[in-house]
């Protein structure tokens, strides 16, 4: 319990800012007219797919003993791969509504 207020206690501003860049995140997001949704994700696919690769990074670079990171690094490839999945299947199905019906 010690090792893990210390470790908080060290890293206090980054945890300021991954909180606040969460916040500012959906209210970006939130503000963001329908039209543009279809380029949006097509970003967050790219950017998930490097999250996929530098969890592949990590599990490679990880020793077989450090099981947290093997762990974290597979729910990273997991996660990032549905994401990556979900966001082209949602833009597909977007921009099939912008084609002429025959």
């Amino acid at each position: 319990m010690d090792e893990t207020l210390n470790w908080l206690s060290q890293h206090q501003q980054m945890i300021y800012i991954v909180i606040l860049s969460v916040f500012l995140g959906i209210e970006v997001i939130g503000r963001v007219p329908s039209v543009l949704h279809t380029p949006l994700m097509s970003g967050a696919n790219a950017i998930h797919g490097v999250v996929i690769i530098g969890a592949i990074i990590v599990m490679g670079k990880a020793e077989s003993e450090n099981l947290l990171a093997l762990v974290l690094g597979f729910l990273a490839v997991i996660l990032g791969t549905l994401n990556v999945v979900g966001g082209f299947v949602v833009t597909d199905r977007m921009l099939e509504m912008f084609k002429k019906k025959k």
